[in-house]
């Protein structure tokens, strides 16, 4: 760990930012330009790109023949592209949740992750699940591109309003540089972000599997942070939330999808143990939390940041052998996890009921 080591990782960030920035100016007037919503952007031009950290990521270490790496990049991004950005979005700015997320996306991100879960049972994840993960990939973006277009050509046919101007090519040509110059940086800034952050937890003694889900997930999901942060400051609420579901859509159907048809990889027990069941029911938990006034508030962000900090302890508890681990399990599995799912299970409930009471009364 010398100077050069630390000096990469500070200007890694300096440059993650100004992607970010291009990023998002580029995804947003973009999005305006050719009638396709904010929300659909987020889900898959500015997800898909800045998951392209994860897919180098996986691609590389599952041909190096570290699969531990491969898995763990994917399972511990998803969690905390969940967990981490949209706590720390929330606690910036209350995040305003789209109905198309709770009816489709988060159910989808769901039943993908279970979906990755019964491929992995058995310890491999083949080239025809690769296939098959593949595919819907491919399905979804087209499904979500048409459904765009179609509902912003109704709601135009409903409003009656004159035909908005179209954009000139040289307008949209900008744009796509922005995004594109953006992508770059953000790739470029992870990539110096995580090769420091991976030596300088090789140098304290990290295992591989820790390092994927903890180190490498976070700096290759720092493109998602930067975009996911810097999109809620500049009141881009469906980019910021639309890039952490499509990220995750993106991360298990198109990077294990890809990578497997490559070359199989081997799932280690301990991740199909604790980390996959983790990673569904991280999902499992945006539906409640969704469903509470259709937003994430800052408490349920500061919810999500508390238990992503403490999954991270218990990865390095475990890797430490610590003795204070059985301690810290009971309090979380026998305390914190309960009271939070009672909690969440009682809000939605809440939420649903409040719902409904104006279609009562209209009824009555």
């Amino acid at each position: 760990m010398d100077l050069l080591t630390w000096g990469m990782l500070g200007l890694g960030l300096v440059v993650l930012i100004g992607g970010a920035e291009l990023l998002v100016r580029g995804a947003s007037q973009l999005a305006a330009a050719v009638g396709i919503s904010s929300l659909v952007i987020g889900l898959t031009v500015v997800s898909f790109g800045t998951s392209a950290p994860e897919l180098a990521v996986s691609i590389q270490s599952s041909l190096a023949g570290q699969p531990d790496l491969a898995i763990g990049n994917v399972v511990g991004s998803n969690i905390c592209n969940i967990l981490l950005i949209l706590g720390i979005c929330a606690t910036i700015t209350p995040l305003v949740v789209a109905r198309q997320l709770i009816r489709l996306d988060v159910p989808l991100m769901i039943g993908v992750s279970l979906l990755l879960f019964l491929l992995a049972r058995d310890g491999l994840i083949g080239r025809w699940d690769g296939g098959l993960l593949f595919g819907g990939i491919i399905a979804y973006i087209v499904f979500t591109l048409y459904q765009s277009r179609r509902e912003n050509a109704l709601a135009t046919a409903d409003a009656d309003a004159p035909p908005a101007p179209q954009p000139t090519p040289l307008n949209l040509l900008l744009q796509v540089v922005l995004i594109i110059a953006g992508l770059g940086l953000l790739i470029l800034g992870a990539n110096w972000l995580v090769t420091s952050a991976v030596t300088i937890a090789r140098a304290l003694g990290v295992s591989e599997l820790v390092i994927g889900l903890t180190v490498i997930a976070v700096g290759t999901s720092l493109p998602e942070v930067a975009t996911s942060i810097l999109a809620s400051i500049r009141g881009e609420r469906d980019l910021a939330v639309g890039n952490v579901v499509g990220s995750n859509l993106f991360n298990i159907l198109t990077i294990l999808g890809l990578t497997s048809l490559i070359t199989p990889i081997n799932v280690a027990p301990a991740a199909i143990r604790f980390d996959l069941p983790i990673m569904i029911a991280v999902a499992l938990a945006c539906l409640p939390i969704f469903f509470t006034g259709m937003q994430i508030a800052r408490w349920e962000g500061l919810l999500f940041l508390f238990y992503y900090l403490a999954y991270t302890l218990f990865l390095i508890l475990t890797a430490t052998q610590s003795a204070a681990l059985p301690l810290f399990s009971i309090a979380m599995l026998g305390f914190a996890l309960p009271l939070t799912a009672v909690t969440l299970l009682v809000l939605a409930g809440y939420a649903l009921w409040q719902n409904r009471r104006p279609a009562t009364g209209r009824g009555g």
